[in-house]
């Protein structure tokens, strides 16, 4: 699992090509019906189902029930301590998406599922780079602990780094530049909101480019902000509005634009 689900490259298997593909461009749900068939046997299929419905659930807003009981599936499915754990990890993101978006208030959810996939799973296990990521975000998003969020994405991205997890990297990047933001260091910001952008144009991932776009504009000032900002809005509108919250990051296109297209 890489990132929040999975990347293909030349070594894939052709479902898990299609399955990447199809993520990619904010297909999720037809991504998750090409796993379906396997789902209800292999804890690994069933895994990889519940984070695509997931991120669906993250990028729109919708899905929650969907989202749910594919995780009541892996959970299950799972037999052994890792793949507990996974499981506890996916229970945690989900949670963790609902109190972002507001659906429902899941912190506690979140933080006690997250705590128990870190108690399941050891530190050289391949999921535990996404749970440090993801602890980094209650961190930074819930408990409101930027310091202890900096650690956590530091963990994750040198476990990314380690096992090669580009899709990953991208998200660690991405975050640590956020809080390079915040605290006004410019040009560390402007790295690493380059660094993922830079990764998710390589990997062909669609869907997590205009909020790599939008947060590298907010590094930038003048025109070049003002032109990621643009592209930003053209992948959104490509994509169908999605992800729908950075909408009230996007200024509406010129009428001529509207006009031409």
């Amino acid at each position: 699992m890489s990132g929040s689900g999975t990347t293909a490259d030349d070594d894939d298997p052709p479902l898990q090509t299609a399955v990447w593909r199809l993520r990619s461009r904010a297909c999720w749900t037809d991504a998750a019906a090409l796993l379906e068939p396997h789902a209800s046997t292999d804890p690994a299929a069933a895994l990889q189902r519940t984070s695509l419905l997931t991120e669906r659930c993250l990028y729109t807003g919708t899905g929650w029930t969907d989202a749910e009981d594919a995780l009541r599936t892996a959970e299950a499915l799972a037999q052994d301590d890792i793949e507990r754990g996974a499981a506890a990890c996916e229970r945690g993101y989900l949670a963790y998406a609902s109190t972002q978006l507001g659906a429902r208030d899941r912190a506690d959810e979140a933080s006690v599922a997250l705590s128990r996939a870190a108690a399941l799973l050891p530190p050289a296990a391949p999921g535990r780079p996404l749970l440090d990521f993801r602890r980094g975000l209650i961190a930074q998003n819930i408990a409101e602990s930027p310091q202890s969020a900096r650690a956590a994405y530091r963990r994750a991205h040198a476990g990314a780094t380690a096992r090669g997890d580009a899709l990953l990297l991208s998200f660690t990047w991405r975050h640590l530049a956020s809080l390079a933001l915040r605290e006004g260091e410019l040009a560390e910001a402007r790295h690493g909101f380059a660094e993922s952008l830079r990764i998710r144009e390589e990997l062909g991932y669609l869907v997590g480019t205009a909020p790599a776009l939008i947060s590298l504009a907010d590094a930038e000032t003048g025109p070049e902000a003002a032109r990621l900002r643009a592209e930003a809005g053209r992948l959104f509108r490509l994509l169908g509005g999605v992800p729908t919250w950075l909408a009230s990051r996007l200024e509406p296109p010129d009428p001529e634009t509207v006009e031409a297209n």
